[in-house]
């Protein structure tokens, strides 16, 4: 067993503790959950709101108990926690209900609902827990999509406990190169939907990045020398990120390397004996050609 000392002892033994509380708590809720028939007036009870924070390990206790028909109605509640609880489920019959689950979760990524919208991404990460390759060949399309739609990509997408391999994560990479390169080609700005797009890709980039360095790495270089502000701004917030570390220095040090180069070259120039021409022999000037035209007579 590896053992930290101080400070990152303590900060690791918190998220353990912190992990199993929640476990605990959605156990918990799952079992209370099996006793009833009616969830709705458990479920807004317990909701936390209206609050800071919705209750998560609620919503994960009914993803988990919830069946079809039940997660379909409450998806299509009025009720925004209920809305949330049904939409984080669609994502573990996904696979037994594609076309159909993935049509009405690509219409709720839109919903003006925040966190109706965050139900989606949990949903799709649930998704890609299960398939992977499923998740990405859904993504692709959506990547498509306007921006509310995109978001969801990203915060679908960009999650450390679905990027476990590299091939997965390179293919994250080309989506979010592409919904990036949308982004500066984008016209209106002022909208909602561009501006939460642009707050997904504010982290997004970081946690793909730091699943897989060296292949992230050629992306983030290319937006760096972006001049439109808000891939700019995507990509400087990014690397601020603590897990872009690593990164950040092999950039740097990239970076440092060019300068250097670029430097040594008019000092080797400098340096260098200049090489002399070959002189160049001069030929003599031709005599000027005796004249063959007969002389005119005088008489």
């Amino acid at each position: 067993m590896i053992e930290f000392s101080g400070k990152e002892s303590r900060v690791r033994r918190r998220g353990r503790y912190d992990r199993l509380r929640m476990g605990e708590r959605v156990e918990g809720y799952r079992s209370e959950l099996r006793r009833l028939k009616d969830w709705d007036p458990f479920l807004k009870k317990h909701s936390g709101l209206p609050g800071p924070r919705a209750n998560l390990e609620l919503v994960a206790a009914v993803v988990e108990e919830g069946d079809a028909d039940r997660l379909w109605r409450l998806s299509a509640s009025r009720d925004e926690f209920l809305a949330l609880c049904g939409t984080a489920g669609l994502g573990r019959i996904a696979l037994l209900e594609p076309e159909t689950v993935m049509t009405w979760l690509r219409e709720l990524a839109s919903d003006p609902r925040w966190r109706v919208r965050e139900g989606v991404a949990i949903a799709l990460q649930r998704l890609g827990r299960e398939s992977m390759p499923k998740l990405l060949a859904e993504m692709k399309v959506w990547s498509r999509d306007e921006p509310f739609v995109q978001r969801a990509v990203v915060a679908g997408l960009c999650e450390p406990s679905i990027l476990k391999n590299n091939e997965d994560t390179v293919a994250v990479l080309v989506i979010l190169d592409d919904i990036t390169r949308s982004v500066a080609a984008a016209g209106n700005r002022r909208s909602d939907g561009f501006r939460v797009l642009r707050q997904a890709l504010g982290y997004g980039w970081s946690v793909a990045a730091a699943a897989a360095p060296q292949n992230a790495k050629p992306y983030v270089e290319k937006w760096l020398r972006s001049t439109d502000k808000d891939v700019a701004w995507v990509m400087k917030t990014n690397l601020n990120k603590s897990r872009m570390e690593g990164l950040r220095k092999s950039l740097e040090a990239t970076e440092s390397g060019r300068r250097a180069s670029v430097r040594a070259k008019p000092a080797a120039r400098r340096a260098s004996p200049a090489k002399r021409k070959p002189a160049v022999k001069r030929r003599a000037a031709a005599k000027p050609a005796k004249s063959r035209a007969p002389k005119r007579s005088t008489t």
